[in-house]
This record gives C-alpha cells, sequence and structure tokens, in this order.
C-alpha cells in the first residue's frame, strides 16, 4: 500500500462514506414513531451482520489472526454496539446538530489521542490546522442551529453532550481497533467485517426490544432497509476500504463532512432553513476536508505506508 494515489483513494473512500452517513438524518425524518435506539440497533446490527455475511469467507480465512488479536476484535465490537445507541440518543436529547457536531467533531481529536498515546504518533502541523477549522464549522454550524431554533422538548443538553463524547471516543475506538487489525495483517473487510459482524450481534437484543414499530407500516420498514444498507453496509464498506490506506485520525477528521452533507439535505429535503452562521461553518469543514485530505507530497510516514512506519512510530513516543 505504498504507492503515491493510495492515500487519496482512501481519503476518497472515506469522503463517500461520510455522505452516506449524511443521509441518516433525513431518512429517519420518515419514520417518525421510531425511537433513537432501534434507528440505531436496525442500522448498524443489521448492517455490521451483512457486512460479516459479505466478508465470511475472508474472515473464515483470517480466523487465526483474528483469534491472536482477539482483544483488538473484542474492544472494536464492543464500541461499535455503543456507539450508535449513543449517537442516537445524544441527538435525541441535545437536539440534531448539536448532539452530531459533538459526536462527530470530538472523534478526530479523540482518535489522534489514541494513536499518539498508544502508538507514538506525531501529529502534523497541517492536521491540526485542518481539524482546527473543521471543529470551528462545526462549533459555527451548532450555534446557528441553536439560535435558529428553540431546543426540543425534554431535551437535556449537558447530558446529551455527555452521550456525544461517549459516541466519539467508541467512534475512533472501533476505527483504530479495525486499523491496528489491518496492520497486523486482517484483510480490510475481514477486519471490518469481524469488527461489526460482531457489533451487530450485540446490537440484535436491543433491536428486538425497541424494533416493532419498524413493522408498523411499510414507510417505517422502508426507512430501516435503507439505514441498514446503505449509509451503514455500503458506507462502511467505503469506510474499511479508506481506513486501509490512511491513518483513523485523518480518516474521522475527513468524515466531519457528515453534518455539512446532513445540514444541506435538511434544508433542500426537510425544509429547514441555515443561516448565514452556518453556511460560514460549512465552507470552514470543506476547507478542513481539503487540508487534511491534499496528498503529503514525498514525505514518508505512516499514512502512506502504515506497516513499514510500524517501527518508527513507536520511536517516536513522548
Amino acid at each position: 500500500m505504498s504507492g503515491p494515489g493510495k492515500p487519496l483513494s482512501g481519503a476518497l473512500a472515506i469522503l463517500v462514506a461520510a455522505v452516506l452517513w449524511g443521509t441518516t438524518g433525513t431518512a429517519a425524518t420518515f419514520a417518525p414513531g421510531v425511537s433513537a435506539a432501534a434507528i440505531g440497533a436496525a442500522a448498524m446490527g443489521i448492517g455490521g451482520l451483512l457486512q460479516a455475511a459479505v466478508a465470511g469467507a475472508g474472515i473464515a480465512r483470517a480466523r487465526t489472526l483474528l483469534a491472536r488479536h482477539w482483544r483488538d476484535l473484542a474492544l472494536g465490537a464492543a464500541s461499535v454496539a455503543v456507539y450508535p445507541l449513543a449517537f442516537y440518543a445524544s441527538m435525541r436529547m441535545a437536539g440534531v446538530t448539536i448532539g452530531t457536531v459533538i459526536s462527530i467533531g470530538s472523534a478526530p481529536l479523540l482518535a489522534a489521542l489514541i494513536e499518539y498515546r498508544m502508538e507514538g504518533l506525531r501529529l502534523t502541523r497541517r492536521w491540526l490546522t485542518g481539524a482546527a477549522l473543521g471543529l470551528a464549522g462545526m462549533l459555527l454550524m451548532s450555534l446557528a442551529e441553536a439560535t435558529g431554533r428553540p431546543m426540543p422538548g425534554g431535551a437535556s443538553p449537558v447530558a446529551g453532550i455527555l452521550l456525544g463524547l461517549i459516541a466519539g471516543l467508541t467512534y475512533a475506538m472501533y476505527s483504530w481497533t479495525a486499523r491496528r487489525l489491518m496492520r497486523n495483517g486482517v484483510p480490510s473487510m475481514a477486519a471490518m467485517g469481524a469488527t461489526f459482524g460482531a457489533g451487530g450481534l450485540l446490537l440484535l437484543p436491543v433491536l428486538l426490544a425497541t424494533g416493532a414499530p419498524f413493522l408498523a407500516s411499510w414507510s417505517n420498514a422502508a426507512v430501516g432497509a435503507y439505514m441498514a444498507t446503505v449509509p451503514m453496509f455500503l458506507g462502511y464498506l467505503c469506510f474499511g476500504y479508506g481506513l486501509a490506506r490512511i491513518a483513523a485520525s485523518t480518516a474521522t477528521t475527513i468524515t466531519l463532512f457528515e453534518p455539512v452533507v446532513a445540514a444541506g439535505l435538511a434544508v433542500l429535503v426537510v425544509g429547514e432553513r441555515m443561516p448565514p452562521l452556518g453556511w460560514l461553518g460549512v465552507g470552514l469543514v470543506v476547507l478542513c476536508l481539503v487540508i487534511v485530505s491534499a496528498p503529503a507530497g514525498r514525505r514518508p510516514g505512516p499514512v502512506a505506508n502504515p506497516v513499514a512506519a510500524e517501527p518508527r512510530l513507536r520511536r517516536a513516543g513522548p
């Protein structure tokens, strides 16, 4: 994976995943009677099991490696199970935009912190600049949302923010463990299929307990099927492809485009209005994407060749 086009193709794959994920909020509005927990469990649970089914042969071939690195697999699966529950509950309690901002916006910093502490990966000035611009854009979008509409009834912003941080941490964690499996020789589809398949199994009891409204109407069932197959199944196939080529911190930074897509669809499809402050935030996030996903030239590093860079990364620790 050392070719010069690998990081760029990885970044583009992550961007496609972010676009697909950004459709989930609008899709959920077509099933207002389905709870956040049910939507999260259906999307990640069924989507994860589909990934495992598609990658079944690869998982079988990599079973020895997966067993050897079972701790990474178990930690990733647990993070996959917790993430959608915390993410959708955060949006329910703090509002859609604020919950998304905290969950998605905190993930790059948490992913970078995990890489820094566990692998000694040094953060580049370009990444720090891009991440700062992206987080500033997220903040502006959140402020625009907060000033443009009242908080939903029964909302608890503090609890929603805490849940958003849990979502960001688990998102960063399963990204890191999946990439760690890949760097230890597990093919990307097998690593993602095993991680999300195990996480999907953990989410099945939640889906069984909360998923009855999906059967109440064809529209609810269609929303559940879409969420599981398009943003979660196809989106995470793209995400796994990208993770095999770029660092988890860079991948999670690129997914800051997800709230931009969500905001755009809310304006075009749902009929919401975006204040000028929000559009400024959108512009900052786009600028962030340009900075963090641009090719790094001839400078070697963990993004271009993660396996070869492993010894050097460990020596670079604090």
